[in-house]
């Protein structure tokens, strides 16, 4: 059997299913697994996406007002790897590659003999059901794939269980920076379970774009930038710069509590996978610190005031 992966959730689940020696492709931004970095890239983007937000975002409605894919497929690769399986998603087409055109290189340059696995979640129940169907389509013994999911959902509801008499403290999760967008989708479910209230954010809805002026009318105890394809660094270094040219974030509630944080986008809350877990436990341990210890600070996630952080 051989697998070509075309986003991070894909390999993840993969992975996390026991399958991980069978993928033979991957896209550019699958890093997790560490170990499979050697494993042959199929895509690349066509933007430059070392810039800021700002810079991501206007090239990004350049190729979209034009309908153009945001991702270069490196055919010939594919042709040669001849995958049994290529896992994929059809929820976002800034995300990787678009269901349409991977469908259509699929019946142009592979045939019938390889079949799509599409992934298409907007919560964490259909986050658990891509798993499911996943491990369905390859042939995954049914036992061993619920004992796994099993062993997330224990994770999951422990936390529940904390914090479901707790006093919930406003949140707003900003997913992009500049412009501002709330995120959406299995997001304000996970800051529920981690004992908050998404005050902008919808469970089960897209993300969506926002002004200051809605953050200011809401006042959130706490705010969590979490910028898609962000890691730490780069993601302070931007929050930093965003207070500087906008003093009246330092008005806020949160700021003025020192309650502004910063976690690992990239590796955690923007991939659909079995960490999403792991970004619970994230928001658990921010929100509730004398409750929650599961170790994640420093590298998952880091306070802005925090001084010690060299970053």
């Amino acid at each position: 059997m051989k697998i070509v992966t075309l986003i991070p959730s894909a390999t993840e689940i993969v992975s996390f299913l026991g399958q991980k020696k069978f993928i033979v492709g991957r896209s550019h931004e699958c890093d997790f697994p560490h170990d499979l970095s050697n494993v042959t890239k199929i895509t690349e983007p066509k933007i430059n996406v070392e810039g800021n937000s700002l810079e991501i975002h206007k090239q990004l409605e350049v190729i979209l007002e034009n309908s153009l894919s945001v991702y270069k497929v490196h055919i010939d690769k594919l042709k040669k790897l001849n995958p049994d399986f290529i896992v994929t998603q059809s929820h976002c087409e800034v995300c990787a590659v678009s269901f349409a055109e991977v469908e259509n290189i699929t019946r142009r340059h592979l045939g019938k003999n390889t079949q799509i696995i599409s992934l298409q979640p907007n919560s964490l129940q259909e986050v658990f059901d891509d798993i499911k169907n996943v491990a369905q389509k390859l042939k995954v013994k049914n036992s061993y794939n619920l004992n796994l999911i099993k062993k997330l959902e224990i994770r999951l509801n422990s936390i529940k269980e904390k914090t479901k008499k707790l006093k919930k403290k406003k949140i707003l999760c900003v997913e992009w920076i500049d412009p501002l967008m709330a995120a959406g989708n299995w997001i304000p479910e996970m800051s529920e379970i981690a004992g908050g209230e998404d005050i902008l954010g919808k469970g089960g809805v897209d993300s969506h774009w926002i002004k200051f002026e809605d953050i200011q009318s809401n006042d959130p105890d706490h705010i969590v930038f979490m910028p898609c394809g962000f890691n730490i660094e780069k993601t302070k270094d931007e929050v930093v710069k965003l207070i500087e040219q906008n003093t009246y974030w330092k008005k806020l509630k949160a700021y003025k509590d020192k309650n502004l944080y910063i976690v690992d986008g990239n590796q955690y809350f923007n991939r659909p996978g079995p960490r999403l877990i792991d970004s619970v436990e994230i928001l658990s341990e921010i929100f509730h610190p004398n409750l929650f210890n599961f170790g994640h600070e420093g590298n998952g996630w880091i306070n802005l005031f925090d001084k010690n952080d060299k970053r």
